[in-house]
């Protein structure tokens, strides 16, 4: 995906106001900080009741409003105590963190974008391996034993192709006598790698054989195939969208990065010494 195309830069544009904000009101949060007042207004009080009633599926109590406001002022208090002598510095935890929360700045930002029906048909277009839905067959099955010979084989054939209830031929096993569609590599798990590749050479509609599996010699019919198909956007759309999203996340976590790092000189020691 190229960074500059819509609407992915008017988002990084956004994403870069929204970090300038955040940059700027920060000061003045520091400021507060440096203060012997602890303010908790309405505005917390309600943030906490709301995660009260997420958490538990009702509102708080007077008393367990209570705790919970006496809760966010200890930790305000031990957070600037804290702060203030150096507990955060160095800690490998925190830093973290401030990271990982810069980079869900991005992530909500990329969450946000609505992209236009043709932007989510194109992406589609450029990346059929990820939304093709594989292969599946369908198809009956008769076990015989490990080593069945060829007249026992020629028998089951002759007598499921005779036979209205075929069910009763063969050996008796867990396997599943008959499987619908499924994808190939579900067929292969239940009986044994290149199983399906084997059914796949059939013609349905005809008992054949003989077929190995990893537990021994089948006579199978192919009752149906469906190849490899690419659904049709409005049949796939949520999962185009996630993955839209994800990658334009991405791609302007990255230029979101480049655009802070630029205000940066970094210095870095000679590699070559520090290896010796």
């Amino acid at each position: 995906m190229q960074i500059l195309k819509q609407p992915l830069f008017h988002f990084i544009l956004i994403g870069v106001a929204i970090f300038a904000w955040f940059a700027w009101v920060s000061p003045q949060q520091d400021v507060a900080e440096e203060t012997d007042t602890i303010t908790v207004d309405g505005n917390d009080v309600a943030l906490l009741k709301t995660r009260f009633q997420n958490s538990w599926n009702r509102p708080p109590t007077e008393d367990e409003l209570q705790a919970l406001v006496d809760g966010a002022i200890r930790e305000e208090v031990l957070v600037r105590e804290a702060r203030k002598l150096g507990l955060d510095q160095g800690d490998q935890v925190i830093r973290a963190r401030l990271a990982q929360k810069m980079d869900f700045l991005t992530d909500a930002i990329a969450a946000s974008i609505e992209p236009e029906p043709e932007v989510l048909q194109t992406f589609l277009n450029e990346n059929p391996e990820r939304f093709t839905k594989p292969a599946q067959i369908a198809f009956d099955q008769i076990y015989l034993n490990e080593n069945a010979e060829l007249d026992a084989i020629e028998n089951a054939i002759e007598a499921a192709n005779t036979q209205q209830d075929w069910s009763s031929i063969g050996s008796t096993t867990l396997l599943p006598k008959s499987m619908p569609l499924t994808v190939v590599r579900a067929v292969d798990a239940n009986f044994g790698t290149g199983f399906s590749a084997a059914l796949n050479s059939l013609e349905p509609g005809n008992w054949s054989g003989p077929v190995r599996s990893a537990y021994g010699i089948h006579v199978v019919r192919v009752t149906d195939k469906q190849d490899p198909i690419l659904p049709k956007l409005e049949d796939i759309r949520d999962t185009v969208l996630l993955e839209w999203r994800r990658e334009a996340g991405s791609d302007l976590a990255q230029a979101q990065y480049e655009s802070l790092a630029s205000n940066y000189q970094v210095e870095t020691p000679d590699m070559g010494k520090t290896v010796e």
